[in-house]
């Protein structure tokens, strides 16, 4: 990689990363009380925003296209491999890891949802849409594209962007859902590097995070 995009990369890299730590962070607390909905609302704004900052930093600074990113012009096919992707993780992946983590004794999800839960059922679908595509823009299309051409190896790549969005979920779910992070989105980074479809990695994320916060909830009666 030439030493004129590494700096432009690991600016990127820092305001993806950083950005999202300081809102996992005693200093989110500057957005307002951790139990209010607006503080909620607040949080997805600023992840937006640090979205739209590394879209900057590509369109202005890279002068590379979305298309870097894993953004295509859209075809039928990206929501088709995106519905194959969360039906494999639905009924395969995530049961497999829920399942090792009760044989292992760690505790689940459980603790996780019970927080989030209890939120409107309009800021779980908020929440849902802005993890699907800033989550996967950040730490997907964009850190595992650009830690590829730093190292040089799509593998170190998968390992490092995987392994921080999984800890970055250790304060809001605990260690049990950042292990299963870990490997459920090394399978998601597995099909990018295959398919280099973030349309599709969006639409399996919304998918999967739509049915454990919106749907199924809804279901069981939580509105």
């Amino acid at each position: 990689m030439k030493n004129d995009s590494i700096i432009p990369a690991l600016v990127g890299l820092t305001v993806a990363w950083g950005g999202t730590a300081l809102l996992v962070s005693p200093a989110d607390r500057l957005l307002g009380r951790p139990d209010q909905v607006s503080t909620k609302v607040l949080e997805q704004l600023v992840l937006w925003v640090l979205c739209a900052i590394i879209v900057a930093i590509v369109i202005f600074w890279d002068k590379e296209p979305l298309a870097s990113l894993g953004f295509r012009p859209f075809r039928w096919s990206s929501p088709a491999w995106g519905l194959g992707l969360a039906a494999v993780t639905i009924y395969v992946v995530m049961p497999s890891l829920t399942w090792g983590l009760r044989a292992a004794g760690i505790p689940g999800f459980e603790a996780g949802l019970a927080k989030i839960l209890v939120l409107p059922a309009w800021f779980r679908m908020l929440a849902v849409v802005t993890a699907g595509i800033v989550e996967d823009t950040l730490f997907v299309g964009y850190a595992f594209t650009r830690l590829t051409r730093i190292t040089g190896s799509p593998w170190v790549a998968g390992v490092v962007a995987g392994a921080v969005f999984s800890i970055l979920h250790l304060p809001n779910w605990g260690v049990g859902p950042v292990l299963t992070y870990f490997v459920a989105i090394g399978f998601a980074m597995g099909f990018f590097a295959w398919r280099r479809d973030l349309l599709a990695n969006i639409v399996a994320h919304t998918i999967v995070d739509g049915m454990g916060l919106v749907v199924l909830p809804a279901l069981a009666g939580v509105r």
